[in-house]
């Protein structure tokens, strides 16, 4: 028997389906993918605030943007970071990629050491069971291998596009949908 398809460690990209969605213009990492649903958190909605937002004891010094991860939890902290850093609750999205919740990395970061780079995350995008993959057939989403580069290193306004231009798409040249023009003959 073989094993369940797993989109884990994955670029979620809207499509312009999702125009007038929450999701619109969103790049989302899955951070996990079974039979019981997916997470997944948004890379590409910064906010205002950064991590001294959230705790303004941190030394100045760190640096560490603040995003919004998704409509669940909006009070849940999530962090990304390399995976050559591993506290008490780090979980490998990839080889290359970690997410951490634990108290252990705050702790470093009142301390003023972090791993980087270092993104904070509010709040995560779920789907229950089967939900992403009837929505991946309704061509909602486009599908991409997820990467350190893009997660850690591109702009922020560019990451959608970077990640469509690995599978050789043009986000610009998707149409939300087909149309068929009559032609007078």
């Amino acid at each position: 028997m073989s094993e369940p398809q797993t989109f884990k460690n994955q670029f979620l990209i809207a499509l312009k389906s999702l125009s007038g969605d929450y999701f619109e213009h969103s790049i989302t990492l899955l951070v996990d993918h079974n039979q019981n649903g997916a997470f997944g958190l948004m890379i590409n909605r910064p906010l205002e605030q950064d991590i001294h937002a959230v705790f303004p004891d941190i030394p100045e010094d760190i640096q560490c943007p603040l995003f919004e991860g998704g409509p669940v939890e909006q009070d849940k902290l999530f962090f990304l970071h390399k995976s050559d850093h591993v506290f008490e609750s780090t979980f490998a999205v990839s080889p290359d990629i970690s997410l951490t919740t634990s108290r252990d990395l705050i702790d470093s970061l009142h301390r003023g050491e972090t791993p980087v780079p270092l993104l904070a995350i509010l709040g995560y995008a779920g789907w229950g069971a089967e939900q992403l993959e009837r929505e991946l057939g309704e061509n909602s989403w486009l599908l991409a291998p997820a990467s350190p580069a893009i997660v850690f290193d591109t702009d922020v306004p560019h990451r959608a596009a970077r990640a469509a231009a690995q599978l050789g798409v043009d986000l610009n040249l998707i149409a939300t949908r087909l149309e068929c023009v009559p032609v007078a003959l």
